[in-house]
C-alpha cells in the first residue's frame, strides 16, 4: 500500500486507450469507443474479485459509503452507528443524507466493539457501519448477529483493507453493502474512486442511478433516460477506471508483497516482550497493508511515535492525538462547524458528543502505533527498518 508505488506499463496501457479513442466519460458516446469500457470491465473485475453479483463504481470512498446508505434507504432522522476510530468521511456521509453518527467505542480488533454496538441500538437505528480500519475487520458474526436481531442493515466500510478476508469471505463482501475507496494511498488506486459492492438487485439499481443523476441508464440514447428519482453527481471517469483496472488485475501481486513486509516486521516486534499486536477476529485475514501494535501506555506510545519520526521510520501514526482518524480531535463536528444550517434533527442527535467520552477507545487508540506497509521497499529495506524500530522501542522501554 499504495498501488502507485508500482505504477507500469499496465497503468499506462490502459489510460492511453482512453486518451486515443477521446472518450472520457464512462456513459454514452458509444459509437467512439472502439470497444472500450474501462468502468464496466472494472465493475466486471471488481464482482469476481469480491464473489459478489453486483458492483458500481463511483468517484471516492466518501461517494461509496454515501450511496450505499442512501441505496438501502437510510436518511433524515435515521441513526447510523459507527466507530470512534476511522476516517472523517464516515461522520461526513451519514450526515450528507441528514442521518445521525452516533459513535461508539472500539475494541481491541481496531473496529466496532459489539457490546457498544449492541448497546447503542434505538428505534431510530436503521445501520450498523463497521469500518475495516487499517488492513483488518472485526468481528463479523457478531455485527452481523446483532444486526440481524435488530432488523438492521449491516454496512462494510472496506477502504482501507482491500484484499482482506473473513472465514473465506472478501472483506466489504459480507454486510448488505460494501464500500471501498481507490483514492491516491489505497492498496489499489485509480487516483480518485471508489465502489459500493452487493448481492442485493434493488440496491445495485439505486446505486446506479442514484450516483448519476438519477438516470435509469436504459437504452444506448442518454438523452432519453428517464429519472426514476432524484440523484446526485458521484461518476468516476474512464481514465481513472483505467488506471484502476490495471491495478485490480495487480492486486495478488501486491497483496503478497504486503504480506511478506509486514511478516517481516511483525517477526521482529514480536521479540519485544512488551509489545502486543491488534486482535484479528479468528477465521481472519489482515490485507497486511498495516502494521498495528500496542504497547503499554500511552506516554510509551507518545515516545515511540517521537522517536520514530526523529530517526527518520516513517509512515507510522499514533492516532491519538489525529486530526483526521480519532473522535479526540474532531472538533468541527462536535461543534457542528458547517458552512450551511444543520437541521434540527441533527443537532439534537449529535448533542450527545458535547459530553461523551469513549475511555475504552481511548485506551486502545492511545496505546496504538500503526505502520504502513509500503510495496516498494526491498527486502534488505524492510529488515533495517525492522531492526531500527526494534532498536527505538527497546531504548525507550
Amino acid at each position: 500500500m499504495p498501488g502507485f508505488e508500482l505504477f507500469g506499463d499496465a497503468e499506462r496501457k490502459e489510460v492511453n486507450d482512453v486518451l486515443e479513442n477521446g472518450v472520457l466519460m464512462r456513459y454514452g458516446f458509444d459509437g467512439m469507443r472502439h470497444g472500450h469500457w474501462k468502468s464496466k470491465e472494472l465493475e466486471t473485475q471488481l464482482q469476481h474479485t469480491f464473489k459478489t453479483k453486483h458492483a458500481q463504481l463511483v468517484s471516492s470512498g466518501t461517494a461509496a459509503v454515501t450511496i450505499a446508505l442512501a441505496s438501502a434507504g437510510v436518511g433524515a432522522g435515521d441513526e447510523v452507528i459507527m466507530p470512534t476510530f476511522t476516517f472523517v468521511a464516515s461522520f461526513e456521509a451519514i450526515m450528507a443524507l441528514g442521518a445521525i453518527p452516533i459513535l461508539v467505542d472500539i475494541d481491541d480488533t481496531l473496529t466496532l466493539d459489539p457490546v457498544a454496538v449492541e448497546n447503542a441500538i434505538t428505534s431510530k437505528t436503521k445501520a450498523v457501519m463497521v469500518v475495516q480500519m487499517c488492513g483488518s475487520m472485526g468481528n463479523m458474526d457478531a455485527l452481523q448477529s446483532i444486526c440481524n436481531k435488530h432488523n438492521v442493515l449491516l454496512i462494510e466500510d472496506a477502504c482501507q483493507a482491500i484484499g482482506g478476508t473473513y472465514k473465506g469471505k472478501p472483506l466489504g463482501s459480507i454486510g448488505d453493502l460494501g464500500c471501498f475507496s481507490f483514492d491516491f494511498v489505497k492498496t489499489i488506486t485509480c487516483g480518485e474512486g471508489g465502489a459500493v459492492i452487493t448481492n442485493n438487485e434493488t440496491y445495485y439499481l439505486n446505486a446506479d442511478h442514484y450516483s448519476d443523476h438519477g438516470h435509469d441508464h436504459i437504452g444506448n440514447d442518454r438523452g432519453a433516460e428517464t429519472h426514476p428519482f432524484l440523484g446526485f453527481n458521484y461518476r468516476i471517469s474512464e481514465l481513472h477506471a483505467a488506471v484502476g483496472l490495471a491495478q485490480i488485475k495487480r492486486l495478488p501481486e501486491f497483496l503478497s508483497l504486503q504480506k511478506k513486509h509486514y511478516s517481516i516486521l511483525r517477526d521482529a516486534l514480536s521479540t519485544i516482550q512488551e509489545v502486543t499486536f491488534r486482535t484479528v477476529p479468528e477465521g481472519g485475514e489482515e490485507s497486511y497493508a498495516f502494521l498495528n501494535f500496542f504497547l503499554p501506555t500511552l506516554e510509551i506510545a507518545q515516545s515511540v511515535s517521537k522517536g520514530f519520526k526523529e530517526h527518520g521510520v516513517d509512515g507510522c501514526f499514533h492516532y491519538y492525538d489525529n486530526n483526521w482518524h480519532y473522535i479526540r480531535k474532531w472538533d468541527h463536528l462536535k461543534d457542528l462547524k458547517s458552512l450551511f444550517p444543520i437541521s434540527v434533527e441533527v443537532k439534537e442527535g449529535l448533542a450527545y458528543l458535547k459530553t461523551k467520552e469513549f475511555p475504552q477507545s481511548d485506551h486502545y487508540i492511545g496505546r496504538n502505533i500503526s505502520c504502513l506497509i509500503k510495496l516498494s521497499w526491498t527486502e534488505d529495506e524492510v529488515k533495517a527498518r525492522a531492526s531500527k524500530m526494534v532498536e527505538i522501542i527497546k531504548g525507550i522501554l
